[in-house]
């Protein structure tokens, strides 16, 4: 059956899907829920013994509490080498291994101690955000609602992602955000099939959300924008320095992990060893420890400036690089806003004048952009935080030139760096396939060699023998030009095995019905699916209204689309010269690029 064209794969099943996705979305609010009232109770506990979720921490800590990271510490390390060693870290790598390795099925182990082991190191004074445990807890119960059903993988990765994005809803109340993180980050693709079940989910969590957490934008900001020359370098500024710093903690994050590695103790002690320098920094600067939301509010109204914010930047930043280094549980988001929004508060001196609080928002973007290498989702995440849609120009200049500095600097971001370090290299880079846009008659071989209806079963065999006719099989027509079947060395084979008669016609011999063809006007993504699932290493090419034989496509003609794709990215011209004579390179390319790969020349067969 030859597939229709259009501009999108979706079916009617993607409707199924996004109702399912409604209901992770409320899964991922009850999720985000938990996990806030959780994180708050165990703060409580271990700073002030209360059974309490209500009011913050002091600002001055006694010497004492220096050893409740430690004790934190301990509990997650015991945790994790006695119940799932999958707490570990900070969720969206492990995440995103489920999704590429473990056909996107989570257990319900991970999601049941995912956020007890995250409110525990983060209330004990973890320098960590809520959101990475929440994006791993919110993908598990996905997860574990998709393997209810007889979903395939990638159905499976949509529910995943849908829950993952709607914890992270539920937690920051920025639902448009959530979707760009799933495309940037987790999907792996930009298809209606995935995003229309994920936005489900994202905007479920957000309406529910209003009913059960801190209503939207969480962290106000109401100050102006200047747009002006001065004010745009400004602007750059920020990202470009703000990108160095992220490149920076990547780096601490990492040598404190290789550090930890040296060690010769059980990384179940490691948590326990950070803890020891979470206690110190909380003993500094108590305002680095936790969540740290208030710090984002304080940056934002401009509480938090010059050698203040500086410090906690430090603090906050050595300490979480520690801690996460060690292998304890907790997330990076909110990190990474007060480090950037404290980098933005600090160089605000030196920037030009602007409202309280306007180039913290910058450092929070620019940080979280450059970091986790998502500018455009770190850009509508700080709009939505702030509820301030008139930072938008400014905001996405400063993320994006902090991710122009760290795509340059670093090969890998922070959260692929722990997948590359187990072994697993995965690419960020989307692109249009292009098998889905280039036509079956642009590559196949045409005219095809072929063989007539009228030649005798003796004749054929005679022809196979031939070792100048080396290809595996060819396509026969009849004297018309029509296609009548295909004829294989393994055909002829098994009629010399049977003693078929050699006067017997080659007509008698095919069926064109039994062929799976090709059509010259379908895409190359439908026929190597083709190709697949009927175990037919080559497919005449067909014309459908007539009939008649165009040529044939194997699977070594495939190789001309990365012919194709190397000429156009390597390819360089002035604009003045003709097409025509950029054309005449491509042969010379598909020559090299084919003898690389052992195959021939355009408009001639590979049989395989």
């Amino acid at each position: 059956m030859i597939e229709a064209l259009g501009d999108f794969t979706t079916s009617p099943r993607v409707l199924i899907i996004t109702t399912m996705g409604i209901v992770v979305g409320t899964g991922g609010v009850i999720s985000g829920w938990v996990l806030l009232h959780l994180i708050a109770l165990m703060t409580k506990i271990a700073y002030m013994g209360q059974l309490s979720i209500a009011g913050p921490i002091t600002d001055h800590l006694p010497m004492w509490t220096v050893l409740v990271p430690i004790a934190g510490g301990l509990i997650i390390g015991l945790m994790a080498r006695y119940g799932s060693d999958k707490i570990r870290g900070h969720g969206i790598p492990e995440a995103l291994e489920a999704i590429i390795l473990g056909g996107s099925r989570i257990g319900l182990k991970v999601a049941i101690l995912k956020p007890i082991s995250s409110a525990i190191s983060i209330g004990t004074g973890g320098p960590f955000g809520a959101e990475g445990p929440i994006i791993m807890t919110g993908g598990a119960i996905g997860s574990l609602f998709a393997q209810l059903f007889e979903l395939t993988d990638m159905e499976r990765k949509t529910l995943l992602v849908a829950g993952a994005c709607a914890g992270m809803t539920a937690v920051f109340g920025t639902p448009v955000a959530a979707i760009l993180l799933a495309i940037e980050l987790l999907l792996f693709e930009l298809k209606p099939r995935s995003v229309l079940p994920v936005a489900a989910a994202c905007v479920t969590a957000a309406i529910e959300r209003s009913y059960v957490l801190t209503g939207a934008p969480i962290f106000p900001f109401v100050g102006g924008v200047a747009i002006d020359p001065v004010h745009g370098l400004g602007w750059v500024e920020v990202g470009l320095i703000t990108g160095l710093c992220s490149a920076l903690l990547t780096i601490m994050v990492y040598a404190a992990e290789d550090l930890f590695l040296k060690q010769k103790l059980h990384w179940m002690w490691w948590p326990a060893i950070g803890g020891v320098v979470v206690g110190i920094g909380g003993l500094i600067d108590p305002r680095s420890l936790g969540v740290g939301y208030p710090n984002i509010t304080h940056l934002l109204g401009g509480g938090l400036a010059g050698m203040s914010a500086l410090r906690l930047m430090a603090v906050k930043a050595i300490i979480w690089a520690i801690a996460l280094g060690s292998g304890t549980s907790g997330g990076v988001l909110a990190p990474l806003l007060i480090i950037g929004g404290s980098a933005g508060a600090a160089l605000a001196p030196w920037l030009p004048p602007a409202a309280s609080g306007f180039w913290a928002v910058l450092g929070m973007a620019a940080m979280m952009g450059g970091t986790m290498r998502a500018p455009l989702t770190a850009a509508l995440f700080a709009l939505e935080l702030t509820g301030n849609y008139n930072v938008m120009l400014p905001v996405i200049t400063a993320a994006m030139a902090s991710y122009a500095v760290t795509v340059l600097i670093m090969k890998r971001s922070i959260l692929t760096e722990k997948l590359a370090r187990r072994g697993h290299h995965i690419t960020r880079e989307y692109s249009i396939d292009l098998a889905s846009l280039v036509r079956v008659h642009e590559i196949m071989a045409s005219p095809a060699e072929t063989l007539g209806t009228d030649i005798n079963v003796g004749m054929a065999v005679d022809f196979f023998l031939d070792p100048a006719h080396r290809h595996r099989a060819y396509p026969v027509v009849d004297q018309n030009g029509m296609f009548a079947g295909l004829v294989s060395r393994a055909d002829v084979l098994s009629w010399i095995g049977e003693d078929i008669p050699r006067t017997r016609l080659l007509a008698e011999m095919i069926d064109s019905t039994k062929t799976p063809v090709a059509a010259p006007n379908e895409t190359i993504s439908a026929v190597t699916v083709r190709m697949f699932t009927r175990q037919a290493p080559r497919l005449p090419v067909v014309e459908p209204e007539t009939g008649k034989l165009l040529g044939i496509i194997s699977r070594g003609d495939l190789i001309k689309l990365r012919c194709r794709e190397f000429a156009t990215e390597t390819l360089r011209a002035h604009f003045r010269r003709r097409k025509a004579d950029i054309i005449e390179k491509l042969p010379v390319i598909a020559e090299e690029q084919g003898s690389r790969a052992g195959t021939l020349h355009p408009h001639q067969s590979n049989e395989i």
